[in-house]
């Protein structure tokens, strides 16, 4: 058999299997894009769990008309200019590939106008076909609405989930989006139902109060770690507390989410001899290291990153952690009282 040069909508469709992996995947995408576009104000909106639209408003810096076309390229960004920049990167996106991916799989509508400008415009995406641009009279920022999604993959659809499943990974993605920008609002709706208001909150943990309710928060300790190799703040659950469920686990570094079973093998390694065996404490971990020292580009969904001093901030976050359990409940416990 001959070799061939795939046509570019079956590549982009093959691409966007890594970066689009569900509704949630686009929610996240999206949100992303917005607090990299200096939004103070970013709304989600979602119907029947994304599988009809996912709607993302912003009021960002929006974007030119050439600018609303190259986005939806592939590895179009305005993140990086050379590969050096790969070490400094701190935006949530860099690789230019989340636009394209979600546009090979969906039907796409992009308004966006830039500040100061007195028209927008508008583009319009299907299977990675212009199916058209023209000028339009719309708020400064970006408003990006994805719809039908997969549905020029009939097997990728067939295979979400419930409604009521989708839903909890969208809410779990705006979750972790909502936890790395406290100073900037929120909202996310379904069905025409709000889900979360967010305004901005005077600090994380006000916002992690406004997520998550009194209650939750009220079960939490604070503590902070300062090294030569990364600073590690945010908050841990009384041991008390603990509980079979894994909801509730964050860790986040330099404002970006990720997911780490190494350090959540640190966490659990403080709470050792304090929880019954198989349960697990909630926690909020933020981590700030200089961007050098940790590899974001590992994977297209940019969860899984590599420290150069992973052992070394193991053993700070267990230590930190350990503190923070060893405290007195009373002196440990946070009183939230008054919403940000």
């Amino acid at each position: 058999m001959e070799l061939r040069i795939l046509p570019r909508n079956v590549a982009d469709m093959i691409a966007a299997g890594e970066v689009v992996q569900r509704p949630a995947s686009v929610v996240k995408e999206l949100m992303e894009n917005a607090v990299d576009a200096g939004a103070s104000d970013i709304k989600v909106v979602v119907t029947d769990a994304g599988r009809t639209l996912i709607q993302v408003i912003d009021d960002g810096i929006g974007m030119s008309p050439d600018d609303a076309l190259l986005c939806f390229e592939r590895h179009a960004t305005s993140k990086l200019a050379s590969a050096e920049d790969l070490h400094h990167i701190l935006s949530f996106g860099f690789r230019g590939e989340a636009l394209s991916s979600i546009a090979a799989v969906a039907e796409v509508t992009l308004r966006t106008r830039r500040r100061g400008e007195e028209l927008g415009v508008e583009v319009q995406i299907s299977a990675s076909e212009n199916l058209g641009t023209r000028e339009v009279a719309c708020p400064e920022g970006s408003n990006f609405s994805v719809r039908n999604l997969f549905y020029n993959i009939p097997a990728r659809r067939k295979f979400l989930k419930s409604d009521n499943v989708e839903l909890r990974h969208i809410v779990e993605e705006f979750q972790r989006v909502a936890l790395t920008r406290p100073d900037l609002a929120f909202s996310l709706s379904h069905n025409g139902k709000d889900i979360h208001v967010l305004k901005p909150a005077k600090s994380l943990k006000f916002r992690i109060q406004d997520l998550l309710g009194a209650a939750a928060v009220g079960e939490l300790s604070d503590f902070a770690a300062d090294t030569t190799i990364a600073t590690v703040r945010g908050f841990v659950g009384r041991p008390e507390s603990a509980r079979k469920t894994l909801g509730n686990q964050f860790f986040f570094v330099n404002g970006r989410y990720f997911r780490s079973p190494y350090l959540h093998k640190a966490v659990l390694k403080a709470y050792e001899n304090l929880i019954p065996e198989g349960t697990a404490p909630s926690y909020f971990i933020y981590i700030e290291v200089d961007p050098s020292e940790v590899d974001v580009n590992i994977h297209p969904t940019k969860t899984e990153i590599k420290f150069e001093q992973e052992q070394m901030i193991f053993q700070t976050i267990m230590a930190a952690v350990k503190e923070a359990t060893s405290r007195s409940s009373d002196a440990g416990s946070i009183e939230f009282d008054n919403p940000g």
